[in-house]
């Protein structure tokens, strides 16, 4: 018996040795051996501490990049959720064009994937490889400009309509039309750009503006809601690497999940069904069907002749899409719109400068009696207007919707650099131009960071100052990115393909608010969180939800 004691004893001790060796190896060791402990970086005062709060909250980022840019050069190693955590935090451009140019060897983490395809499916949001290659093949015709200015009258009603809600809100509460109302555009330009999305999409009328009832609108609306929740992150955490734990234990969230998928897949099912019974009968009688949805687009570039069997994708890849198309085409456009009108009101000046520029090309006719030849032109004039663009590039600039881009090396990959890599020790090597990341490393692209960058931006560069744009700083004019020098679309093979689609929502509302509104702010403090996307908050009420109060009247020319 002692002789058993002795021997579990030793085991037990013999375990424990190999327990601690195996932390030792992996949290102290290894890291240590890692090729991005060869750049500068930030020290931590706890040893599992992180910089991620840092350069992840746009309350203090700004301040942190341009802090770790002076002490450390353009290549930071920063720490992720642990010490074996190591990552680059990158503000040199030559660097992110490089990885959003090879976006096979930096891929979206599969953490990341897996919380956005268990909620909207793997569409092109969550696919990488081949997958996204062959969905984006075949949605990219869908997008061309032809098609996407197909899709201007619908976003002229859809404009109108949220501008004629506006106009029946204030004249009831104010009878003699000259005093300001209160109203959360976040939460109503939300439910236009639903709106606008849901006719684009799949020519599918949520009526939000006027009524918010709609079973396909609710549905998508809480599901999105518990994507940007903030009040269950370790509960979300588990379920991302133990999905099992969801399936045992349900909580009020996963119900929500699970009973809005199945009305979205029932409701899109039918619409999709419906669309290819179309596109057939159209085939059947030699005239095509005519429809301008992305639904209809997709459907029809997946049959088309020039398309290899095995390049076409599945009705649940293209239900997958739609519900990308949503999730992202609503609330960025809305985000934007959102803080446009923000910053516009906090700048009366250049409102009043943009309104003077609208109107000079504001028709005589009501915009409700417009033919779809007219609004056709008018949103022609309109997307060249100089200040409207400077204004609508500098709000994107300034407060990009996407906070920060991640990414994960799939392979070892030595990153080329523009500026010298500072070493550990603080001292720049002039000669050394380029940083190896080891297979496994996280990268993170700051987005927000490079659009507010002294640097390259110039003192003012925190500022809003729409004529920027006139005279571009050279180093500007460098920076990579599929819109005016700035991130906020991405760049390379995963770039945005709903750009042109969101320009045009964005430059119609402005167009349709500002010539009819005029926008002041109220006492309330609004702040920048970055959840999911930069969302608005009132200071002091997080827990109320994003939401941008301003003060809105009926503008009048008398």
């Amino acid at each position: 018996m002692e002789l058993f004691l002795l021997s579990f004893k030793t085991l037990l001790l013999a375990t424990a040795l190999l327990l601690v060796a195996y932390a030792v190896l992996h949290l102290v060791i290894l890291p240590r051996r890692n090729p991005l402990w060869n750049i500068a970086g930030p020290p931590l005062r706890k040893w599992f501490g992180n910089h991620l709060h840092a350069v992840l909250d746009p309350a203090i980022s700004p301040r942190v990049h341009e802090l770790y840019v002076k002490k450390y050069g353009r290549s930071i190693r920063i720490r992720g959720i642990g010490p074996w955590d190591e990552r680059l935090l990158t503000l040199d451009p030559l660097s992110v064009a490089h990885v959003l140019k090879h976006s096979t060897i930096y891929e979206k983490p599969w953490q990341s994937r897996k919380l956005i395809t268990s909620l909207i499916g793997c569409g092109m949001l969550a696919a990488e490889g081949q997958i996204h290659k062959r969905q984006r093949r075949v949605a990219t015709p869908a997008f061309s400009i032809q098609n996407m200015r197909a899709l201007v009258p619908l976003v002229f009603q859809k404009g109108t309509e949220l501008k004629d809600r506006w106009s029946d809100m204030i004249q009831q509460t104010d009878r003699n039309k000259n005093s300001d109302l209160r109203i959360d555009i976040c939460h109503w330009i939300s439910r236009a750009t639903f709106d606008v999305i849901g006719l684009a999409g799949f020519d599918y009328n949520f009526d939000a503006i006027r009524d918010e009832t709609n079973e396909l609108f609710m549905a998508y609306k809480e599901m999105f809601e518990v994507a940007i929740s903030q009040g269950r992150p370790i509960r979300t955490i588990v379920g991302i690497y133990f999905p099992l734990f969801n399936t045992l234990f349900p909580d009020k969230a996963v119900h929500t999940v699970k009973r809005c998928q199945r009305v979205i897949h029932r409701v899109a099912g039918e619409l999709i069904q419906e669309k290819k019974r179309k596109i057939a009968e159209g085939e059947k009688s030699g005239s095509a069907y005519d429809g301008k949805d992305l639904l209809s687009m997709l459907l029809k570039s997946n049959i088309a002749t020039d398309l290899s069997p095995e390049d076409r994708i599945s009705d649940e890849d293209i239900l997958h899409n739609i519900n990308t198309f949503m999730f992202a085409g609503s609330d960025t456009s809305s985000l934007t719109l959102t803080w446009t009108l923000l910053l516009l009101a906090q700048h009366p000046d250049a409102q009043t400068r943009l309104r003077k520029e609208l109107l000079s090309v504001l028709p005589s006719n009501d915009l409700s009696t417009l033919t779809e030849e007219e609004v056709q032109s008018l949103y022609g004039i309109i997307s060249n207007l100089p200040y409207l663009h400077n204004i609508t590039r500098e709000s994107i600039r300034l407060i990009p919707p996407v906070h920060s881009s991640l990414r994960v090396a799939t392979q070892d990959d030595e990153i080329p650099t523009m500026y010298p890599v500072h070493g550990p020790d603080g001292k720049v090597d002039e000669s050394r131009r380029s940083v190896t990341v080891p297979k496994g490393s996280f990268v993170h692209v700051a987005v927000e960071g490079f659009s507010l960058d002294k640097e390259i931006w110039g003192d003012d560069a925190w500022k809003f100052n729409p004529d920027r744009w006139d005279s571009l700083p050279e180093a500007a004019q460098e920076l990579p990115g599929l819109f005016s020098n700035t991130l906020a679309f991405s760049a390379g093979p995963r770039s945005c393909i709903g750009m042109r689609f969101s320009m045009i929502e964005i430059k119609t509302f402005i167009y349709i608010l500002v010539t009819h509104f005029v926008f002041k702010t109220t006492e309330e403090k609004i702040i920048k969180a970055n959840v999911v996307l930069t969302r608005p908050y009132i200071s002091g009420k997080y827990k109320e939800g994003s939401q941008c109060p301003l003060l809105v009247s009926l503008y009048s020319d008398e």
